[in-house]
């Protein structure tokens, strides 16, 4: 159902809903965002909380003020890792269709870096740059660990399109909305610091998807922010 179904059926709800979500939240004094990473992390919180319908709604508006396709669909690539294939899929669908609509040429360019022979070495040096030293050596710890890198970090994190500073806010998101992952919350939470994203701009983040995953799961990243900081 579109917005404007909505409007027609609801229209009290649609009312308080978007006074909040479309003004309140985005002008609240000292919680506002960059525009790209605003749009960045509402869609990754979607993806999060597997609310295909509403990002599919909300897709043509940021795509609209500027979110570039490559930066979308690097997005939501990057859900894989955090979501797995079975959750990323109706994603995927729905934006391949809306850049199909839009006359957008599919595949898009490249964005890979790395290849079968090198990914493994290239995700160990984005884990470490992201993460501390200490984690070139976590790769050794099993065959998971080692996928961690190779896969995680050396497929997606790799790839141009987003920073590794976009990418590890993306991915705060993605655990923040899917709940019931704190200990990768915290880790990743330690990791935006690391990358410039600080405490304050992790908040900034929560505040702005308040309205897409609801109070508990944002009130629990709010906790693990507290966390990493000390």
């Amino acid at each position: 159902m579109n917005t404007m179904e909505l409007w027609k059926t609801d229209g009290e709800f649609m009312e308080r809903f978007e006074r909040f979500a479309f003004d309140e939240v985005v002008n609240e004094p000292g919680q506002e965002l960059d525009p790209d990473e605003r749009r960045l992390a509402i869609l990754a919180a979607l993806m999060g909380c597997g609310g295909v319908d509403a990002f599919t709604q909300l897709l043509p508006r940021a795509l609209d003020d500027g979110l570039s396709p490559v930066m979308l669909k690097e997005a939501v690539y990057q859900a894989t890792d955090y979501l797995g294939y079975g959750r990323m899929l109706p994603f995927l669908t729905a934006a391949n269709q809306l850049l199909e609509e839009r006359g957008v040429a599919l595949p898009l360019p490249p964005q890979a870096t790395t290849d079968i022979n090198d990914r493994l070495e290239k995700g160990v040096d984005a884990q470490a740059e992201i993460f501390g030293e200490h984690m070139r050596e976590a790769w050794k710890a099993g065959h998971i660990n080692r996928w961690l890198a190779a896969n995680c970090f050396g497929d997606y994190y790799t790839r141009t399109g987003l920073d590794l500073r976009q990418r590890e806010l993306i991915t705060f998101c993605f655990i923040m909305a899917q709940g019931g992952c704190e200990p990768q919350l915290i880790a990743h939470a330690k990791g935006n610091m690391n990358m410039g994203n600080d405490k304050d701009c992790l908040i900034r983040v929560v505040s702005q998807c308040v309205p897409y995953i609801g109070y508990p799961r944002s009130l629990n990243a709010l906790s693990c922010i507290e966390k990493a900081a000390e």
